[in-house]
């Protein structure tokens, strides 16, 4: 059973078409994410305009950016869909975007007093944040 879907990482990043599965996610990521979907999912999780600019310029920097005509990288597509699946599953856990958005944000005991959103720079960070997720959804003591 799948509780965070493709359709749910897709839709805050403004995909489209829409992937259906993993799969055709994968493959999106993979040929490079338009340029677009990363300032979407920017818009969505940043607290200001500063805010939004800095996330935007941490995942790919400013000058590449500025370049970039159409499609991100496979790499900086990577970190893209990081940031809407950790986005995507802490909305689904909190039931709310403002409070996904307030615990994206707010340092945390369980991550070294670290903010969600610094520890899923990495791969491995987003995988801790996302077990964090899950415990606090059933209740696990995290």
């Amino acid at each position: 059973m799948v509780l965070v879907t493709p359709e749910k990482i897709a839709s805050f990043m403004s995909l489209l078409p829409v992937p259906h599965s993993f799969a055709e996610l994968d493959s999106l990521v993979s040929h490079g994410l338009p340029k677009q979907a990363l300032k979407a999912i920017v818009d969505n999780i940043g607290l200001n305009s500063e805010e939004r600019k800095q996330l935007l310029y941490r995942i790919v920097p400013e000058a590449t950016y500025k370049r970039r005509r159409d499609k991100l990288s496979a790499e900086e597509s990577e970190r893209t869909e990081r940031l809407a699946r950790i986005y995507a599953t802490a909305q689904y856990v909190w039931n709310s975007e403002d409070e996904a958005r307030v615990f994206l944000h707010a340092p945390h005991p369980m991550l070294q007093g670290r903010t969600p959103l610094d520890v899923s720079m990495t791969e491995l960070g987003a995988r801790r944040v996302e077990e964090l997720l899950w415990r606090l959804y059933y209740g696990i003591a995290a």
